[in-house]
Order: C-alpha cells, then structure tokens, then sequence
C-alpha cells in the first residue's frame, strides 16, 4: 500500500557554490571559452587569479603601467640557409651505416690541440727543464686572464673556454 506521505531528504554538498552546475557566469572560463562579459571584464581590469593562457607561446614584451612594451630580443628570429644549388636531398635512408662514436673527454680535447707540438718539441729538444718550451706559440703565450677574455668575446669558438680553462 502506498503512502500519501513523502519523505524530504536533506542534500548535502560539498563543493563551493560559485562553481555550481546551473549558473554559467561562475564558471570558470579561460581566454576564447569566457562569455562576453568575462572577455570585457578581463580586456579592461585583468584578474590576476585568473591567468592568460599562452597556449604554449613564450611573450615578445612586457607590460609596464598597463601598457605593452615590445621587445626586439624576446621575438624570435628564424635563420634560414639559402639553400639554392645544394645538391642534397633532405632524405636519410635507413639502409646507412650507424655511427658509434665515443664520448668526446677532455684528454681527447688536449690530444687534438696540444699533444702534436708537445711531442715535436719534446723529440727536437726543444723543452728547458721545467718542460717549457723556448718557442713558444701565441696560446701558450697568454696569461690566465688574456685567454678568458678571449674565450668569452663574441663569435669565439665554443671550445675555446674548455681549452682555456684546462691550462688553468
């Protein structure tokens, strides 16, 4: 047998009511997805809680006292060859040989720079008693400081803070 009487049950929520279902106004709603209410709201007075996203660009300026400021160094800049008359293909066939090459270590660096002239004038008793040579080249010349600064200038070679630093 039914009853005429029905039972009230009391819900209980645990989430914040300004993220409720029903009222899309607070909603929260991110760059191109926001109403036209939240784009004015944003365009005018930014919330700071709410970000911007970039989708993944990096910014070419910055914003001081509410205006942007482009910066030339923050845009990137492609550098692309001329590639007119380049006889290669942009293809690698799978068919080629792999390369299995060493890990390039610091005694390697010194063997490819310095190790050939320490032997020749090592052979042509060329060394004083302290292994120094008497003709000595302009690197071997350098004091500490000459050849950091040099290492550091622009357009150097990437190596040359290595070679440097290793005669220190």
């Amino acid at each position: 047998m039914s009853s005429i009487f029905t039972i009230f049950k009391r819900n209980l929520s645990t989430s914040n009511i300004c993220y409720g279902k029903r009222n899309p106004r607070k909603w929260l709603l991110y760059n191109k997805a926001g109403h036209k209410l939240f784009k004015e709201k944003q365009r005018v007075n930014p919330d700071p809680d709410i970000p911007i996203h970039r989708r993944g660009t990096k910014p070419t300026g910055v914003v001081i006292d509410n205006h942007y400021v482009s910066i030339p160094e923050m845009i990137p800049e492609l550098i692309v060859p001329n590639l007119e008359g380049c006889e290669l293909k942009p293809y690698v066939s799978y068919q080629s040989v792999n390369v299995k090459q060493s890990e390039f270590t610091s005694q390697d660096l010194f063997n490819a720079v310095y190790l050939s002239k320490i032997t020749k004038d090592w052979k042509e008793g060329k060394l004083d008693k302290d292994g120094n040579p008497y003709e000595p080249s302009e690197y071997e010349l350098l004091t500490p400081e000459e050849a950091r600064n040099r290492a550091t200038k622009t357009g150097c070679d990437i190596f040359s803070i290595e070679i440097e630093s290793s005669k220190n």
